[in-house]
């Protein structure tokens, strides 16, 4: 009787049919292995090229014809976004917001072709409806601080202003209960894995494209110089490595190297010193993005702060001979032009690992690239993985290091509170500044 006791206890078989209902029954080990090798699944654009240039090229070796079509689409892109910016700051935004949706879908397919379940109820119409939603909160928050004063104008959009923080909570929320009334039986991992998957894509690509409209509004010159920091960053490693790349730089990236690096970063810090020399010299991309309350539009026209005016600086105390021989001490700069040393070795140094990281993500899965949009590159996001980093480090620099509030929004905060408390304020500060002798005060003559 033991005996016939111990063979029941080991048998795992009645436990498995008590849990089965609790386990989701397609993912079993034999069907992992297959899930994670996307490589079929995927499209892949590194070796993709249109036909016509493929005939072209055809007799050519393949490290050649694929540096021609890298080159060719590189030039393509470099004039689209000289196009772009020269549609100014909406062009700029739109352009901002079409990349952030194509990043979105490339990252959430790839989750898709991984757990296999196209055919869940209601799963894609959640991913985007949350798009939309962290959309609606980011970019409603731009619009609360640089299109105050223009709103408090408006009933209706002074009020979805002043509760806009609630409507998107209860937007969330929505979609929070939509997604537990879809679960569904034996797919409970698989659902609550690509929720997680949908929530970590937003805050890779929503959050950092709202960043990018934020250094917009600093002024053009604060996202004209970063992203072409890395675009020169990412063309140099590449040439410099093709043509003399010998050591291995991580193995996360085999084809990257040392040569490649180094290369790449000399060449963004030179490229980036001339670039913001030439730009501190126009107001269209120095100006911040405001509105005129007096023109009832937004406008780029300022006198350009010190930041982007021409400065002395005195030489460190070893250069002091040089004086003996004639030579001054002192250089004149743009203060702009130090501060993008900085950003240039940011972009040069850190700005890789967000390639690397997106190298080890298509590793996991087996892929070449996130897509196949553009031609010797791969899809968006193989473009865009440096430029999302590089967003984020530029809007934290510029929080610590140069921003200071504006009379504009400061002004859009002070309509949002009652007709009283703006009296009673206005009241304070004229009290501060006749103390201060910075106003003369007024008397009243009976």
């Amino acid at each position: 009787m033991s005996e016939v006791r111990k063979r029941k206890e080991s048998d795992p078989k009645p436990l498995e049919s008590a849990e089965s209902d609790h386990i989701d029954s397609e993912d079993d080990k034999l069907e992992l292995k297959a899930q994670m090798d996307l490589s079929h699944t995927i499209p892949t654009g590194t070796d993709k090229a249109p036909t016509t240039l493929e005939w072209v090229l055809q007799d050519l070796p393949d490290k050649w014809r694929n540096w021609i079509v890298r080159f060719v689409f590189t030039l393509i892109m470099i004039v689209f976004f000289g196009l772009v910016i020269y549609g100014g700051p909406l062009a700029l935004m739109i352009t901002t917001l079409v990349v952030q949706v194509k990043c979105f879908q490339e990252i959430i397919n790839i989750g898709y072709a991984v757990y296999r379940i196209h055919g869940l109820p209601w799963f894609r119409s959640l991913s985007w409806y949350f798009l939309l939603t962290s959309n609606y909160f980011f970019y409603g928050e731009n619009l609360v601080d640089y299109f105050g004063v223009a709103i408090n104008r408006t009933d209706l959009l002074r009020w979805l202003v002043t509760y806009h923080r609630f409507i998107s909570f209860c937007l969330y929320c929505g979609g929070f209960v939509w997604f537990v009334l879809s679960l569904v039986k034996k797919y409970y991992m698989k659902q609550f894995s690509l929720f997680a998957w949908t929530h970590v894509a937003l805050l890779i690509v929503v959050t950092q494209s709202y960043l990018i409209i934020k250094n917009i509004f600093e002024g053009l010159i604060w996202f004209i110089v970063p992203v072409s920091m890395i675009i020169c960053n990412d063309i140099m490693a590449y040439v410099f490595g093709f043509f003399f790349g010998k050591t291995p730089l991580i193995k996360l990236s085999p084809k990257k190297t040392w040569e490649g690096f180094i290369g790449g970063g000399f060449s963004t810090v030179v490229f980036g010193c001339l670039i913001s020399y030439f730009m501190c010299q126009f107001p269209y991309f120095v100006c911040p993005i405001e509105y005129s309350e007096s023109l009832g539009r937004m406008t780029m026209e300022c006198e350009p702060s010190a930041l982007f005016q021409p400065a002395e600086y005195n030489l460190p105390g070893f250069f002091s001979g040089l004086s003996l021989i004639g030579i001054p001490t002192t250089i004149t700069a743009y203060p702009f032009v130090l501060h993008s040393l900085s950003l240039s070795l940011f972009s040069s140094v850190i700005g890789p690992f967000g390639g690397f990281f997106a190298s080890g993500f298509k590793r996991a899965f087996k892929i070449k690239d996130f897509g196949d949009v553009i031609p010797g590159h791969g899809g968006i996001m193989d473009r865009f993985d440096c430029q999302f980093l590089m967003a984020t480090f530029v809007n934290v620099y510029i929080s610590s290091f140069i921003q200071t509030d504006s009379p504009q929004k400061l002004l859009a905060q002070v309509l949002y509170l009652k007709p009283e408390q703006q009296l009673q304020l206005f009241n304070m500060l004229k009290e501060s500044l006749e103390n201060r002798s910075i106003l003369e005060p007024i008397t009243v003559i009976n």
